[in-house]
């Protein structure tokens, strides 16, 4: 599939073969696949990325003209597209300030052939996510837990922002299903006795979350996962790591905001990220200590078993990611704010008194730690593997 589609914006007064020849020479030095449409807009909106290339000078008017149309087909930010030749450049900067003018979002993509190489790539991911995004249904399993008492999200909003539905899901409609999933073998084993005992309650609840996922058409959804200690003492840690492997967000203790970051983070990397809460940070070496009891699996490179930490009970999972670079996000649930840093892991560890997956990250920036201690987003925070601080800005600037 191309992803990126071209259309042109040409006045009458230039010689047609000139600008054509033109037009050759410098979309051949692109490095980039795409369509393209010559004066011919009736598709526009419909690709991730859309580029107008104002191939020459008097093309003010004509984009005017253009607009409303152009309007009702995507609600998008407007990318100009230019040669540096036939006035190209002078063109685009009067339209884009026409748009300003009119609170319409817009830029120019302007300079040699590798720096327009590089933005459109980096444009074509971000409308890729954006797709991804429009149109996920994301639940939330019973309410956010009662202490985390910032981490709601205005549902309006995300759906305007996003395109991302939230719906509210009881509780009590999860433990009705749970009740009536019949136990099955676990393909999943452990050496020790507990956790195989265990084992077959976890993946219960494994299957009872696929039952209410495709129930309601979800792509995602966050647990009020605590409340499975006391209802089936057992947990939705084995449950959570197995799904998002699968492809569909599963977040913990009913965190909205931290779901959202989960699902824009498989929009850009594939997968959904390491929920985790700092249990350690030393401000001096920026080194941020991160634990949960649950992973995906499809981001580790080998896990064990455990018990949930703060119970004692059913299965926790421990899993060690590769070391290496790492990206930590967070976005709040009005999409006001964000926090997006880069890092390396530097090491797994297995501390007794600790939430069972446990990351030291070194973070890239200097005294970037103290946001953790003075303007956090709530305490859960996503870690993914790789650096992708410029993507996930751009998709939420």
């Amino acid at each position: 599939m191309i992803n990126t589609a071209i259309y042109t914006l040409t006045s009458e007064l230039h010689d047609e073969m000139a600008v054509c020849s033109a037009t050759k020479e410098f979309l051949d030095d692109l490095n980039i696949d795409f369509e393209f449409r010559d004066n011919d807009y009736s598709d526009y909106g419909s690709h991730p990325l859309d580029l107008i290339f104002v191939r020459t000078g008097g093309t003010e008017g004509i984009f005017k003209r253009l607009l409303p149309e152009l309007l009702s087909q995507s609600d998008r930010p407007f990318y100009l597209l230019t040669s540096g030749k036939s006035n190209s450049l002078a063109a685009s900067m009067e339209i884009l300030s026409f748009l300003r003018q009119n609170n319409f979002r817009g830029e120019i993509i302007h300079g040699n052939a590798a720096y327009i190489n590089k933005r459109i790539e980096l444009l074509e991911k971000v409308g890729v996510a954006r797709k991804h995004l429009r149109g996920s249904r994301l639940g939330i399993i019973g309410e956010p837990s009662d202490w985390l008492i910032s981490s709601h999200a205005e549902k309006d909003i995300v759906k305007e922002s996003v395109g991302i539905e939230l719906l509210d899901i009881p509780m009590q409609e999860l433990l009705d299903v749970i009740a009536v999933t019949p136990p099955r073998e676990p393909n999943e084993q452990s050496p020790a006795e507990d956790f195989g005992k265990a084992l077959p309650g976890a993946v219960r609840i494994y299957d009872a979350l696929k039952v209410i996922v495709e129930r309601h058409h979800l792509q995602g959804f966050t647990l009020r996962c605590f409340d499975l200690l006391t209802a089936v003492r057992n947990t939705g840690c084995l449950a959570l790591a197995k799904l998002n492997s699968e492809g569909v967000i599963a977040g913990c203790e009913g965190d909205v905001p931290a779901m959202l970051s989960m699902k824009i983070a498989q929009s850009i990397t594939g997968v959904s990220g390491f929920q985790a809460n700092p249990a350690r940070i030393d401000p001096e070496t920026d080194e941020v200590l991160f634990a949960h009891c649950t992973i995906p699996f499809n981001m580790v490179e080998r896990y064990e078993f455990d018990t949930h930490f703060e119970s004692g009970i059913g299965i926790g999972i421990r899993g060690y990611m590769k070391e290496g670079p790492v990206t930590i996000f967070k976005v709040s649930g009005r999409l006001s704010r964000y926090f997006a840093e880069e890092g390396e892991l530097i090491r797994n560890q297995a501390e007794p008194d600790l939430c069972r997956t446990q990351q030291v990250i070194r973070l890239c920036r200097p005294s970037v730690a103290s946001y953790f201690l003075t303007d956090p987003i709530g305490n859960h925070h996503i870690i993914l593997p790789g650096h992708h601080k410029e993507l996930i800005e751009e998709i939420l600037r």
